[in-house]
């Protein structure tokens, strides 16, 4: 379902503007009908009352929870969750009051360290079938203050349904801007694209490697842009949105860890609006990708932070659980090998 066919049921039964925005705010946020200081009973138009309950109901259906995987860390939890035709994606419950959202089903980008790309594309995610995953995730978790657009699927291969996500959330849901989060691997359409958004998130880009021929064996099928292009592109979005763009770094272990490695993030980050967000592999078996000691990821974090690039190492919710982006969903799938690709460092 898309966030624009359920505008117009709302308007063919007699809903005006301010009728609907009420009704998504009531269903963004997770509010039962007859909350908030003007609940919705009696101001709205009878059709609408009338119809109200089954829709909600066929909003909530847009996702249900097949499985939930709590993470050691007390606070993340991954979600594997059922859409309505019975394919799966994945949410994940975040530290900090966050929730990380899938835009697709599989993904075309081939990263060769993910799971999720392993199947290629199977379909878009409708604009309201996102939304949905953060209603549920409001429902589990009273306190939800950030959106990321950093699950399955690269947000700008399914562009106008995401940015149609991030307007409702941006306007209904309560988040400020900034705590919207959109993260992709750089596409020219997508920086444009922001640009001229009426809500413009804060923005993530996964960069992973500075060497240009070694992301084109990581990344097969992302746009062909050399990372000074990438970070060029970021960087006039984030002074223009005035948030700092959080450049994504997953380590790999012997392929993008290296003194060259170091020094072309140091070239490419230092003095630019942003932060490096490093993120030691979550290991998938057979992928031919293994995770650095915590011990040198934090010695390369510290290395880069003296070099004048800020960076936070982050650990992946799930690893306790064996829940890298993909592994649930493909847990559920018949067993088949995954792809070992070597990359040359």
């Amino acid at each position: 379902m898309l966030i624009a066919d359920l505008r117009q049921r709302l308007r063919a039964l007699g809903a005006n503007p301010a009728h609907e925005s009420r009704v998504l705010r009531h269903w963004v946020r997770a509010l039962p009908l007859d909350a908030g200081k003007q609940p919705l009973q009696g101001w709205l138009p009878k059709a609408v009352m009338a119809a109200l309950p089954g829709l909600m109901a066929e909003l909530d259906g847009l996702v249900q929870l097949r499985s939930e995987h709590a993470g050691g860390d007390g606070t993340s939890a991954r979600l594997l969750l059922g859409l309505a035709d019975g394919q799966t994606v994945e949410t994940v419950l975040l530290p900090r009051e966050g929730v990380c959202v899938s835009s697709q089903v599989g993904c075309a980008v081939g990263c060769r360290f993910c799971m999720t790309g392993v199947d290629g594309l199977i379909r878009q995610v409708g604009s309201a079938e996102i939304v949905a995953q953060v209603v549920l995730a409001r429902r589990k978790r009273a306190a939800l203050r950030k959106v990321v657009f950093m699950g399955m699927g690269e947000p700008s291969h399914n562009l106008a349904n995401v940015l149609d996500a991030i307007e409702l959330l941006g306007t209904e849901g309560g988040f400020a801007h900034k705590q919207l989060v959109f993260s992709t691997v750089g596409d020219e359409r997508a920086f444009a694209a922001l640009q001229a958004a009426p809500v413009k998130p804060a923005l993530a880009l996964s960069l992973h490697t500075t060497d240009a021929a070694k992301r084109e064996q990581l990344l097969p099928r992302a746009p062909r842009l050399t990372p000074e292009q990438l970070v060029e592109a970021a960087e006039a979005y984030a002074r223009a949105s005035g948030y700092p763009v959080q450049y994504q770094w997953t380590l790999l272990e012997g392929v993008n860890d290296d003194d060259a490695e170091l020094d072309g993030i140091v070239r490419l980050l230092h003095g630019r609006y942003g932060l490096l967000n490093m993120i030691p592999y979550n290991e998938v078996p057979g992928m031919g990708f293994t995770r650095p000691s915590w011990e040198r990821a934090r010695a390369i974090a510290a290395e880069l932070s003296r070099r004048g690039v800020l960076t936070k190492l982050r650990d992946s919710a799930g690893q306790d659980v064996e829940g890298g982006c993909g592994q649930l969903r493909a847990r559920e799938a018949v067993g088949r090998p995954a792809r070992v690709v070597r990359i040359h460092a």
